[in-house]
Order: C-alpha cells, then sequence, then structure tokens
C-alpha cells in the first residue's frame, strides 16, 4: 500500500510563505495526476491546486498568482511553494495521488498536514 508522506506545515504570519511536500513511498502504478487539496474548519474540503500528468496545471482562483504547485519526474515528490499568504489560507493541506486503470481509477492521499496563517 502505497503512503503519502507530507511535511512543511506550520504557523506563519499574513504575508509569509512555506512550502509544502509530498512524497510517495513507493511507485504508484499508472499515475495519472497529483494534486494539493484543502479543508478549513466548518468547511468541504477543496481543491488547491493539481497536475495532470503530461496535460496542464490548475489553480483555485483563490491561490492564482500566489501558490505554485510542482513535481519531480524522477520520484513524483510533489511540492507547494505557497507566497503572500492570507489567514483565509489556514487549512490542513492534503496530498493526492491518482491512478487511472482499466479496473478503475483510485485515489492516494495524504495523512494532511496543518498550515495556520496568523499573526
Amino acid at each position: 500500500q502505497v503512503q503519502l508522506v507530507e511535511s512543511g506545515g506550520g504557523l506563519v504570519q499574513p504575508g509569509g510563505s512555506l512550502k509544502l511536500s509530498c512524497a510517495p513511498s513507493g511507485s504508484i502504478f499508472r499515475l495519472s495526476a497529483m494534486g494539493w487539496y484543502r479543508q478549513a474548519p466548518g468547511k468541504q474540503r477543496e481543491l488547491v491546486a493539481s497536475i495532470i500528468i503530461g496535460v496542464e496545471t490548475n489553480y483555485a482562483d483563490s491561490v492564482k498568482g500566489r501558490f505554485t504547485i510542482s513535481r519531480d519526474n524522477t520520484n513524483n515528490m510533489l511540492s507547494l511553494q505557497m507566497n503572500s499568504l492570507k489567514p483565509e489560507d489556514t487549512a490542513v493541506y492534503y496530498c493526492n495521488a491518482r491512478s487511472e486503470a482499466p479496473s478503475g481509477t483510485r485515489d492516494y492521499w495524504g495523512q494532511g498536514t496543518q498550515v495556520t496563517v496568523s499573526s
């Protein structure tokens, strides 16, 4: 069972920066996409940024121009560089990896890492 291990969360002041990382514990068969989601208290989990491998990169409107997603092709390590952080960015951030095989689609999730933006 492949696990996604996240790191890099923490407490930062408004306007500051953080970088999240996500490392798969093994290879994922037929990996098709990777992304970052977040969930704030009392809210639904939402997509922050994603990479559809070999196709495109997508960002939520609320983070465009501030966040950058990247993926290392050699080991599928995923990163999220977050700049100009705002209090509304406070949430638990989750790494996601999706595989698509003839047998069906499978999603892998990390355990989540807390990001708190506060003065």
